[in-house]
């Protein structure tokens, strides 16, 4: 029985133990630089005990970012970024920067034009996107590997590259989204180009100094979008490249479908009242029950999905969805996962790992009332905690 509090390998990294926060944008970086409300966040993270916490969205160009306070890796950010990662360091755990371009996601802030694989109208950015010709996907490529080098020079133990969640990789791999009919879109190995380069270029870039995963979708949820067969067969060609040292299994999308990876209560009136964007709080309180659609939570909720890559792939795998007990994570490790990825459940308990190793039957505290997510618009948490904390 694999102990998931014992110290453990992420290729060239030695984790503490198999658990890792998982990125969650923290809306703290009110000029796109790191503050120290994110150290603490963070810190408190590494001081309750998890093997590595992941710092989101570390966008790899300045019209990547889903939000325009987001952090954007350039040589301004490392200074703060240095203050971050001794800060985690200093309480024992390992830290990751999640790397990515939120591609259609993105909200077009700054009059910059959101870049997706085929141009459309972004219902996020409310404008036209633009559509990347073979230079300008060289330049992303370029832009990644660059970010990660930011990153090690940061002091960063592994990076984590956003396949996922229909962000600018994850809409190249989507026949829904991207309707090219050159290099990079197409059939299944050209969408998948964009992927495999990049996370080549990484690792070029890196070698050996840092880790080097990547979150990837196992299906967009959405009729037309990335199907889990398809998504099988890029694992499969990301693990023969040899330039990952893990996956991170997820699904849904950002764009379309969010509820997908979250599950649970659906937020609508909250993300309303939420968004920037008085159009896009309109837009939500129309379309909420199908933007936001319900769907039940449960422990371990992408573990039957999982299963599937679990059984195809050699590769070390962490299982994300619904591990917010200590059942689950031990579950995990029966099932064949080398690590899991916490969010939800940290935001309710910080500490939650260390109650874990302590007690195996420490139980889920989280209500999955989703009310975290609205929060990012202004600074993330958990409402419920806080509420907790207030009336104490």
């Amino acid at each position: 029985m694999t102990d998931p509090y014992a110290p453990a390998d992420l290729g060239p990294l030695r984790l503490r133990n198999r658990t890792i926060k998982a990125a969650t944008f923290e809306g703290r970086t009110p000029d796109a630089l790191v503050t120290d409300d994110l150290i603490d966040f963070h810190a408190e993270f590494a001081r309750g005990g998890v093997g590595m916490t992941t710092v989101a969205y570390c966008a790899v160009a300045p019209e990547g970012r889903t939000e325009r306070r987001q952090l954007w890796m350039r040589p301004e950010a490392v200074p703060g970024l240095l203050r971050l990662t001794a800060a985690v360091h200093a309480e024992g755990a390992a830290v990751s920067a999640q790397l990515g371009h939120a591609g259609p996601v993105a909200d077009g802030a700054e009059h910059r034009t959101p870049v997706t694989p085929s141009r459309m109208v972004s219902p996020l950015a409310l404008r036209r996107t633009a559509r990347p010709d073979a230079a300008h996907v060289r330049r992303l490529v370029a832009a990644h590997a660059e970010a990660a080098v930011l990153a090690a020079d940061a002091g960063f133990d592994a990076v984590e590259l956003h396949f996922g969640h229909n962000y600018l990789i994850s809409a190249f791999l989507s026949p829904l989204l991207n309707r090219r009919r050159d290099g990079y879109g197409g059939s299944l190995p050209a969408r998948a180009r964009l992927a495999r380069e990049v996370a080549i270029a990484v690792r070029e870039a890196v070698g050996d100094r840092i880790a080097v995963t990547a979150k990837l979708n196992m299906t967009d949820g959405v009729p037309g979008g990335l199907r889990p067969d398809d998504a099988l067969r890029v694992t499969r060609w990301l693990e023969s490249d040899g330039a990952l040292d893990a996956l991170e299994l997820t699904a849904g999308s950002s764009l379309l479908n969010p509820m997908y990876l979250f599950h649970g209560t659906p937020p609508r009136s909250e993300f309303a009242a939420a968004f920037p964007s008085p159009a896009l709080r309109a837009g939500l309180r129309v379309a909420g029950p199908a933007f936001l659609r319900a769907y039940p939570y449960r422990p371990a909720y992408l573990l039957d999905l999982a299963r599937r890559f679990r059984a195809a792939l050699s590769m070390p795998l962490v299982l994300l969805g619904g591990v917010s007990d200590g059942a689950t994570v031990q579950r995990a490790m029966d099932e064949g996962f080398e690590f899991v990825a916490l969010g939800r459940g940290l935001l309710r308990t910080p500490d939650l790992v260390r109650r874990m190793a302590a007690d195996p039957h420490e139980e889920d505290r989280c209500t999955h009332c989703n009310l975290c997510m609205p929060t990012i618009y202004r600074r993330t948490e958990c409402p419920v905690r806080t509420a907790e904390e207030a009336g104490a």
